[in-house]
């Protein structure tokens, strides 16, 4: 009995349930292996400054399981992540505790602020590391299109425009709805000197 109790009261073996609604610690920590499960939420759990009264540190331990249940990892690197982003969230609002302290020198607030400045960059890298794993290293194109003029007879076409046998594409080509010029047989326009009067020309002209 008495070896259990020092255990329980050990810090470093927190024995948290997990939240409501999931079944599991898997739901949390990405693994069906319960040993990594309970390692992972211990770690994460301890990045906490924790709470002297009971009841504030069991609630600062279930919003630890909330917000990796939140992130709901797929599988243990997705967990480990997990735990990465939430250690260092804490880590960051805690610098930022420590400077909003009233007795806090100018030197040790300037210290702790651009710790928490450096600690939310690493949480942004940490949030883009988890979204490129989750799409497994497949980079997503967007391409946006704006004012598209499709005239009459033309096709709009969006992307690369590749043709057999190379060359370049000219800007005539590139546009199906341009006309070429061509000759074409009219009727002559009316004249207003219809008598065709010679124009005079001065003796010494040269042809």
């Amino acid at each position: 009995m008495k070896e259990n109790q020092k255990k329980s009261t050990n810090p470093d073996s927190i024995n948290v349930p997990p939240p409501k609604g999931t079944a599991c610690h898997t739901d949390v920590s990405g693994s069906i292996e319960q040993n990594f499960s309970h390692v992972l939420i211990n770690q994460t759990a301890n990045t906490l400054w924790p709470h002297k009264a009971p009841e504030e540190r069991d609630k600062q331990y279930s919003s630890v399981l909330a917000a990796m249940y939140g992130i709901r990892p797929k599988d243990e690197v997705e967990g480990m992540l997990a735990g990465q982003m939430i250690g260092l969230h804490n880590a960051a609002m805690e610098c930022m505790r420590r400077a909003m302290i009233s007795e806090q020198t100018f030197e040790g607030r300037r210290e702790s602020l651009n710790q928490a400045s450096k600690l939310t960059r690493s949480y942004a890298t940490l949030v883009e590391a988890l979204n490129r794993y989750r799409g497994k290293g497949v980079s997503e194109q967007k391409v946006t299109v704006e004012h598209v003029h499709v005239h009459a007879g033309g096709q709009a076409i969006v992307g690369n425009v590749t043709r057999e046998g190379g060359g370049d594409i000219t800007k005539t080509q590139e546009q199906p709805y341009a006309k070429h010029i061509t000759h074409q047989e009219t009727e002559t326009l009316p004249c207003q000197n219809t008598q065709r009067n010679a124009v005079p020309v001065p003796v010494n002209a040269e042809w």
